[in-house]
């Protein structure tokens, strides 16, 4: 009992016989799971032993988990490398976790694009764009020789399909499972397998749901249903928006109903009370979660996420409010789904739910192995509604008797609507057809490239053939043919690719970039953002921040942010406006032409006209500038500071991402001969801001290092040393500390209370005292997230801070906050082993300098609480 499979595996030794491997993982299954396999999944693993491609295609609730489980275990018996991937980074890392609790830590790796953990383990856990990037960069695959591709139906997905195509037609000595609720016909899939990898497919589908779905239209409102539902015993349920802005309110609006009995109160109040909520939508998101209800959503933090998982696989949520992402296989208990539209806006148009993305997510209703069955509901649309409501109304007047004046009907909204009617259709429709999506772009150039060639037309010939094998229309196959050729040409003129003369005179392709570099060219503009470098001046004393502006154009644009900055901007001129007496109609046309922050717009786009018509391939793309990490900058912003000024309490998760984004691209894209110190310690700030704010992954796994550590097994030292980022490879792009304390990053650190100081100079500057007595003594960052400091003394008060500006203006006009004003000689740090004495000379117009805000830092405090513990102690003259 309770043996894991590492376990059974060192028992088994390098164990060929599939009989064998086959009856000690059934073994295992009943002994530690408490179940039998169904036929499917026994099928499903006879045929991975025997060594051939599986592809499953059963319902949700029919242990497809169980049939990756078996496959990485056969895999790792052998002492062959495995692979699990799947199209987002939540589902990645919680297959990562469940997979070191049964094989050990020190067997188990995780990359995605974030970072990674052991990345060279023998069975690793990545998201689906990584392992495309092993196909395209190596013609073994980096040693893996099995690949568990979970939720394959992202094969037709229109942005990412390329990702799941690309290891079918290249890594032609891998093993393939192949999982998905929602397949419908594989046979083209089927014959690439057969034919690429010499192995036989197995498909097995047609399997009976063990869990029955019942559906229900209903003509409540969502807060009836749920009063309704819960008391009923169908909890949880989980209620799905196409939106996040709509999954918080409605969560929000649900803490009016009683959901919890005191002892469920109480347990939640258990499981929170050691963990940390920052700032910011953490408040929202406890007050939540001990009403019973949960957000899940990528607007929010990742270890967010992760505890809304955990809560509900503990059986202690009853509502869960989130976006339809939740379909893709995350491990959240789900008795009910209850979707509140049939239609979704997919970044283009509305539209209504296609049978795949339906079938998806009413899959998740019902719990194998708990429910008997599984409830889906889904929401007629709001004008249907209120008129239920208002011929129930009349009904009810009838029936006792009094005269009924017939209400007034509601028409339905203009756009695209649902009827019952949509929602049968969707019952009985089968998922439509996979479709492919390949792409050819310069990273996956780069990444081929990056092979190196033996012999001349090497590595053309392995372009043509991803082309040629992958399963698009002919025309298709020739535009993605040109679009190649395109790429190439603009990479050797960009001085990317080189052709060199080998001694027998053949023409030998290589790559000048490596590592970071040739990973920079994951973002498809990264090539121009490079060329237009030259069309800044280093002597400028912006110079640092352009090349940051420049850079920031070719990310993705982040819309809630952007959005956000554009409200802010437009708030601040109507203010403007109505103070000069503008009339309405000219402020509306002033207002019109507001836009978020964008340095360098001009130049960005002329530079890219130019270019374009250079650079063919560049077509169909377009550079957008904006000021997100400059705006962080310019403003003294941290992270918190940042999502409090714009609105952003829903969106720190896409910040984060953004900051992540931006953090890879800065260290990797800026030319060596481009950067300057300052952008350095832009780039070392911006890390440790990423780290600090969530660092929840890398701490989850060291608690289980911990964990393995005190019961002796696992080389810790060894398996530790191998935590990096993105790279997967340890130290090329500096690997995180071992301690996760602030403190343990000196430099970044010091930019971070730098910036603090600034921040405090521009208060001033605005007379914002409040923020100034807000910001002089270290908040205490535990469940409540607000309070002093325990062991720190107060800093300034209002009094104090009234007095010191008095006494300040009554010697100058203003304190600047221009970038003379904040030159490093005006930042002084006095370091001692447990508190820092930090002062920020006031570069008064006088130029008496003679006016100092005087602090200290706590770096116990600052480590406790992940940000710089600050108690400011004085500003007065010298």
């Amino acid at each position: 009992m309770n043996v894991t499979l590492a376990e059974h595996a060192a028992a088994l030794g390098r164990s060929t016989d599939p009989f064998v491997v086959f009856d000690t993982f059934v073994d295992w299954v009943f002994h530690d799971k408490g179940f039998e396999l169904y036929p499917a999944q026994s099928d499903a693993i006879t045929a991975v032993a025997m060594g051939s491609n599986v592809v499953l295609a059963t319902p949700t609730g029919t242990g497809k988990s169980t049939v990756a489980l078996g496959a990485h275990f056969i895999a790792f018996t052998q002492g062959k490398r495995t692979a699990y991937t799947a199209p987002i980074k939540a589902l990645v890392s919680e297959k990562f976790f469940e997979l070191v609790r049964v094989f050990g830590a020190e067997n188990v790796g995780l990359v995605t694009g974030d970072f990674s953990i052991n990345a060279d383990a023998p069975i690793l856990c990545a998201t689906a764009e990584i392992v495309a990037q092993y196909a395209l960069s190596d013609p073994d695959c980096r040693g893996i020789t099995q690949v568990v591709m979970d939720e394959f139906h992202y094969y037709a997905d229109r942005e990412r399909g390329w990702a799941w195509q690309v290891p079918l037609l290249l890594a032609n000595g891998v093993q393939f499972i192949l999982m998905s609720a929602t397949l419908g016909d594989v046979s083209e899939v089927v014959k690439t397998l057969d034919e690429n990898t010499g192995r036989t497919t197995e498909v097995i589908t047609g399997v009976e749901r063990p869990v029955p779905l019942s559906y229900r239209y209903s003509l409540k409102p969502v807060h009836e249903e749920i009063s309704e539902l819960v008391p009923g015993g169908l909890a949880p349920v989980y209620v799905v928006h196409f939106s996040q802005a709509a999954a918080t309110e409605q969560a929000q609006a649900l803490t009016s109903v009683s959901l919890l009995t005191k002892d469920e109160k109480a347990a939640i109040a258990e499981r929170l009370a050691e963990f940390r909520f920052s700032a910011g939508y953490g408040q929202t998101l406890n007050k939540l979660l001990r009403a019973g209800i949960a957000v899940h959503h990528a607007g929010l933090l990742p270890k967010y996420r992760r505890l809304v998982e955990q809560l509900a696989q503990a059986g202690l949520l009853k509502v869960i409010c989130g976006t339809d992402t939740l379909g893709v296989g995350i491990n959240v208990p789900i008795r009910t789904v209850l979707l509140t539209s049939l239609v979704k806006f997919d970044g283009v148009k509305e539209r209504r739910l296609s049978a795949r993305e339906f079938h998806q997510i009413a899959g998740r209703a019902g719990r194998a192995g708990f429910d008997r069955a599984g409830d889906v509901v889904v929401l007629a649309p709001e004008h249907a509604i209120l008129n239920a409501a208002i011929e129930a109304k009349a009904a009810a007047a009838k029936n006792a008797g009094k005269k009924v004046k017939p209400g007034k009907k509601v028409a339905a909204k203009a756009g695209v609507t649902w009827s019952e009617a949509t929602f049968e259709k969707l019952i009985a429709a089968e998922p439509e057809p996979l479709v492919s999506r390949m792409q050819i772009t310069g990273a996956m150039l780069v990444a081929i490239l990056s092979r190196g060639e033996k012999r001349e037309g090497e590595l053309f010939a392995v372009v043509r053939e991803l082309i040629q094998d992958s399963h698009e229309t002919a025309d298709s196959k020739r535009g993605l043919t040109l679009q190649a050729l395109k790429l190439y040409r603009a990479l050797k003129n960009a001085g990317v690719v080189r052709v060199t003369e080998s001694d027998t005179g053949e023409q030998m392709l290589s790559l000048t970039v490596s590592g970071e570099g040739a990973r920079a060219f994951n973002q498809p503009l990264a090539l121009f953002a490079i060329a237009a470098t030259e069309l800044l001046d280093p002597e400028s004393p912006g110079y640092t921040l352009d090349l940051l502006s420049l850079f920031e154009a070719v990310l993705e644009p982040p819309r809630p942010i952007l959005i956000a900055q554009e409200k802010k901007e437009k708030s601040r001129v109507v203010a403007e406006l109505k103070a000069d007496g503008i009339e309405y109609e000219e402020r509306m046309a002033i207002l019109a032409e507001v836009t978020h922050p964008q340095p360098l717009r001009e130049l960005i786009e002329a530079a890219f006209a130019e270019y374009r018509a250079k650079t063919p391939s560049a077509h169909g793309q377009q550079p957008t500038p904006k000021s997100i990490v400059r705006d962080m900058v310019e403003n003294a912003f941290g992270f918190k500071e940042f999502v409090a000024h714009y609105g952003l309490k829903r969106s720190e998760g896409v910040l984060l991402r953004y900051l992540s984004d931006a953090y890879r691209m800065l260290r990797a894209g800026v030319p060596e001969e481009k950067r300057t110190p300052y952008l350095d310690d832009i780039i070392t700030w911006l890390g440790e801001v990423v780290r600090q704010t969530d660092s929840s992954l890398l701490e989850e796994w060291q608690q289980l290092a911990e964990i393995a550590a005190a019961t002796g097994s696992g080389d810790w030292d060894a398996t530790l040393a191998v935590v990096s980022d993105a790279a997967g490879e340890p130290g090329e792009m500096g690997a995180p500390p071992r301690s996760d304390k602030l403190s343990a990053n000196e430099k970044a650190l010091t930019i971070m209370v730098r910036n603090y100081m600034f921040r405090l100079v521009m208060w001033a500057e605005f007379d914002d005292v409040a923020a100034l007595v807000a910001a002089s003594t270290p908040p205490d960052m535990g469940s409540s997230g607000s309070g002093v400091a325990l062991g720190c003394r107060r800093g300034m008060t209002k009094h104090d801070w009234d007095a010191a500006l008095d006494a300040y203006f009554d010697e100058h006009d203003e304190i600047p906050i221009d970038a003379a004003a904040r030159a490093s000689r005006f930042f002084n740090v006095q370091k001692q082993k447990e508190t820092w004495r930090v002062e920020q000379v006031i570069a008064d117009p006088a130029g008496n300098y003679d006016w100092v805000i005087t602090a200290e830092l706590d770096l116990k405090q600052t480590d406790e609480i992940g940000e710089p513990a600050l108690t400011v102690l004085s500003f007065a003259t010298r």
